[in-house]
Formats: C-alpha cells, structure tokens, sequence
C-alpha cells in the first residue's frame, strides 16, 4: 500500500481540525504544535485541503481553519485524495503491466485489495472517528500535554525590546 506520511499527516491534521472546530477556526500553529507536523507542511496540505473543498480559510485575528462540512459528511478517502495520495496495494499502479508489461499472477488479487481499501476508507468520517472513545482518549492526552506550552511553541522567542531600533540609548 502506497500512504505515504503525506496523507497520513493529513488524516491527522483533518481530525485534528474536526476535534477544535466547534470553537471557531483553528490556527494550523495550534494543530503544529499538538500533533507535532511542521508548520510549514502543513500549509502545503491545507492548501491542496481547501483547494479540494474540504476547509475553508478564515484571515485575519481570530483567523484559521474550519470544515467546510460537517465532520460526519467528510471521509478519510476524500482526506487522502486532497493531497494526491492514492491508495493502491498494486506494483503497477494498477495498469496491469506488472510483468513484462501484462498482469502478473497476483494483480487481480492486489485490484481487489486495493478496492476494498478505499471503500473501507470511504466509509470512515472524520466523525465517526471523533465519536470512538479510544480517538478522544487520545485527543485528550494530547490537549493536556500541549495544554501548558506556548501557541508558538516551534517558533524562536522575540522579545518586544529586540524588535525596538537601537538609536545608542
């Protein structure tokens, strides 16, 4: 199977999302720091997340992320295909030229894997997800240990005097 970290860390971010959207948009500096995916991946997947209707953006103070759904409306399968994942349990990427540019023994095998992967993934939501017990006992531990940090907890500290110009006072 070929889910690369790409869409795992889309996964995550997206339940992530799902978790603290009730309390309006949420910085992708908050969802950094509490399941700990730079930053700045981040803002790659949630462009191609919003591009693919799956968020949307709010600018400004208060500003971040928010579904663009409901949580029970949008599966992991819609999550993973946003960021150009595929999931595919074929060595040919199912073209079915595995050996020597024809199906191998197995392909049809592998097809059928493939197929019941994806409608396995479409039929888990961000939702469902929230609604298990074992997912928010997790979520929990992770609000409590990150609870304590700082919102910019992956950026440098700057203090208000170091952004003063220095006039030989």
């Amino acid at each position: 199977m070929k889910l690369t970290t790409k869409g795992r860390y889309a996964v995550t971010a997206m339940l992530d999302l799902a978790l603290h959207d009730g309390a309006g948009p949420v910085r992708l500096a908050e969802i950094s720091r509490r399941q700990e995916i730079s930053l700045s991946y981040l803002e790659q997947l949630f462009s191609r997340l919003r591009r693919a209707g799956l968020v949307v953006s709010t600018r400004g103070p208060g500003g971040g992320y928010s579904l663009a759904r409901p949580a029970h409306e949008i599966s992991v399968s819609e999550v993973i295909e946003a960021v150009d994942e595929r999931v595919d349990t074929t060595r040919c990427g199912g073209l079915g030229n595995c050996q020597n540019n024809a199906p191998c023994l197995t392909h049809e095998l592998w097809i059928e894997l493939s197929a019941r992967i994806r409608e396995f993934l479409e039929g888990i939501t961000l939702g469902s997800l929230m609604d298990n017990a074992r997912v928010r006992a997790v979520a929990d531990r992770l609000e409590s240990e990150h609870r304590a940090e700082p919102a910019e907890a992956h950026e440098s500290p700057v203090s208000l005097e170091a952004l003063q110009p220095d006039h030989g006072t």
